[in-house]
């Protein structure tokens, strides 16, 4: 059996990202080495440098090149609350709103029991040390609205109000903009269930 040849296992590696199959890997592969390679070769610095750089936040879990993000060593948030997010992804969502001015924290997954990824795989003795450091009042759970995510916030919910924190969790709603006869029937019924005083 003869190995894989250089552009074989480029078009595997290229698989490994989301939504990407055989014949999408297999396109890029061959876009890079006959149109590209200047950016093959820019690419592959990229993810070598990000490789050996980036780690996680010794206080908040996220993505840094330092041992503590800018944002944790920011003066100008607000210590008191605590935001747990999936991903940094997530976390960039929230930040581009300019409306949360807390600090993170973020989980790099959520609970999905069938996929063998429990509580010590999402960092939750790490969350529950962060969050009962005595300085976190509230935490405001910011987990996706999929089944996942909403078990992971429920387990997260559980696990801290019994340590006496104030928990919320992200409100759901009609998105703005939105026109309820275009707006599913499961997102006006959580929309009206969520709803508040004006």
């Amino acid at each position: 059996m003869k190995s894989p040849s250089s552009l074989d296992f480029l078009t595997e590696a290229l698989r490994r990202l989301p939504g990407v199959g055989p014949k999408s890997a297999q396109r890029m592969a061959y876009h890079l080495m006959q149109h590209d390679r200047e950016g093959a070769a820019m690419l592959g610095r990229a993810l070598s440098q990000a490789v050996e750089r980036v780690h996680h936040c010794e206080r908040c879990n996220t993505f840094t090149e330092n041992p503590v993000c800018e944002t944790c060593l920011d003066d100008e948030r607000d210590q008191t609350l605590l935001c747990v997010v999936e991903t940094p992804a997530d976390q960039l969502m929230i930040e581009q709103t300019l409306t949360f001015k807390g600090l993170y924290f973020v989980l790099m997954g959520h609970l999905s029991p069938l996929d063998g990824i429990g509580p010590k795989d999402i960092h939750l003795e790490k969350l529950i040390a962060r969050a009962t450091d005595g300085v976190v009042k509230e935490v405001i759970l910011a987990t996706n609205f999929t089944n996942e995510g909403e078990a992971t916030a429920h387990y997260i919910s559980e696990t801290l109000k019994a340590r006496g924190l104030k928990v919320s969790r992200l409100a759901r709603g009609v998105p703005v903009g939105g026109e309820l006869e275009y707006v599913d029937a499961g997102t006006i019924a959580r929309a009206m269930l969520d709803r508040r005083t004006t």
